[in-house]
C-alpha cells in the first residue's frame, strides 16, 4: 500500500523546537561521555516528542522516560543461552551486559478526536526521571483537557500509571477504551497471592476508579473513527493492538507485542521475561510482524527505540526494524 506523507504546522514547529533544544542535549551528552556518568539515561532532562502526520490523522509521540536494564538475557531470551544472546546484541552493535527500555505513549488527533493510546508511568515514574507525558504533551502544543479518548493496548503498570494524577483522573474530559478481557484479568480477586497481585493493586489504583466512564471491547471493535482492535495476546491474557487508517494510509500501533527491536524481533520466538503466556506471545509476534512485514506498513512499538515508529522487514528466521527518517514529512 502507497503511503502519502505530509508535514502540518504542528510538525513544522515541533522540528524547530527540537533544533533549538539540540545544543542543550549535546552539551548534556557531552558532560555524561566526559564524566562516565551513565546514571544521567535514567532521566529526562526536557519533554521529548516527536510529531508526523498520516493520511488526515496527526501523531504526536511522547517519550514518557527510559531505563537502563542489567543482564539483557535475563529479559529477553531466557530460554537461551546467556552467551548466544549476549552474541546477537554484539552483532547488532550493541553492549552485552546493559540495554535501554523506553516507554512511548502516543496521540493521534484525527480532527474530531484527540486519542492518547497508553499513558506511561505517571506521577509514580517520576522520581527516576519517567512519568513525562504530561510535560510531553504540553511541549507539543496539548493540554490534558484535550485529550477525548484514551484508549490502553494492556493494564501493565508502564501503561496506567499515567490514567491518575493526585488521586483524581488525569485527563478529566476524556472517555476511555480498554479490552474487557484484559480488564476482567486484571481485576479478579484471584490474583491475590500471585506473582500478578503487584499489576492487580496497580489496576484497582488506575482504573478501576474510571470504570464508569470506561468502554470495553474486543476483536474487531471500534475504537474511535479510523482506529480498530486486534486481540494479540500473550504479553498479556487482553493485549490489544490498533488498526488505524487515514484517507487510505495505515499504521498498526503494537503495544508490548514486541519488547526490543533487536531481541525480539530478530527472534521473535525467544522468550521474554514479562510474557505472561510465553509461547501464545511468540506466536503473536509471528502474526502480527508478519503481516506488518508483508504489507509494508508502518508500525509504533511502545517500547521501540525513540520515537518509536518504523517498518519490519523478514530477515533470516525473524525480522529487521527499520526506524523512521524523514519519509513520514515530505
Amino acid at each position: 500500500m502507497a503511503i502519502s506523507l505530509g508535514m502540518n504546522r504542528r510538525a513544522f514547529v515541533a522540528a524547530g523546537v527540537g533544533l533549538l533544544a539540540a545544543p542543550m542535549i549535546l552539551k548534556e551528552t557531552a558532560v555524561m561521555a566526559a564524566s562516565g556518568d551513565k546514571t544521567k539515561m535514567d532521566a529526562t532532562t526536557q519533554p521529548q516528542f516527536n510529531q508526523f502526520k498520516l493520511g488526515s490523522f496527526k501523531f504526536t509521540v511522547v517519550k514518557d522516560g527510559g531505563v537502563v536494564g542489567e543482564k539483557p538475557n535475563e529479559t529477553f531470551g531466557t530460554d537461551q543461552t546467556p552467551e548466544t544472546v549476549q552474541a546477537l546484541l554484539a552483532r547488532n552493535f550493541l553492549p552485552s551486559d546493559k540495554f535501554v527500555n523506553t516507554f512511548a505513549p502516543f496521540v493521534v488527533d484525527t480532527g474530531s478526536d484527540v486519542i492518547l493510546v497508553d499513558t506511561g508511568f505517571g506521577e509514580g515514574g517520576r522520581a527516576k526521571g519517567n512519568g513525562q507525558l504530561a510535560a510531553g504533551l504540553k511541549a507539543a502544543g496539548y493540554s490534558t483537557d484535550d485529550i477525548t479518548v484514551v484508549a490502553l493496548t494492556h493494564m501493565h503498570g508502564d501503561h496506567i500509571g499515567g490514567l491518575m494524577e493526585g488521586g483524581k483522573p488525569a485527563f478529566a474530559k476524556a472517555r476511555y477504551v480498554a479490552g474487557k478481557a484484559e480488564y476482567d484479568f486484571w481485576t479478579d480477586k484471584a490474583r491475590q497471592g500471585t506473582p500478578a497481585e503487584g499489576g492487580h493493586k496497580a489496576v484497582l489504583a488506575n482504573v478501576v476508579p474510571l470504570a464508569e466512564k470506561m468502554t470495553f471491547i474486543g476483536e474487531g471493535d471500534t475504537v474511535a473513527s479510523g482506529i480498530t482492535a486486534m486481540l494479540a495476546t500473550g504479553h498479556t491474557p487482553g493485549h490489544m493492538i490498533f488498526n488505524i487508517e487515514s484517507d487510505g494510509k495505515r499504521l498498526i500501533a503494537t503495544g508490548d507485542t514486541a519488547n526490543h527491536y533487536i531481541l525480539s524481533l530478530q527472534n521473535p520466538t525467544w522468550e521474554v521475561r514479562f510474557d505472561m503466556d510465553k509461547a501464545q506471545a511468540a506466536a503473536t509476534r509471528k502474526k502480527v510482524f508478519d503481516m506488518i512485514a508483508t504489507d509494508k506498513v508502518p508500525f509504533l512499538g511502545y517500547h521501540m527505540p525513540f520515537p518509536s515508529v518504523g517498518y519490519a522487514e523478514v530477515y533470516e528466521s525473524g525480522y529487521r526494524f527499520v526506524p523512521k527518517t524523514y519519509q513520514f514529512d515530505l
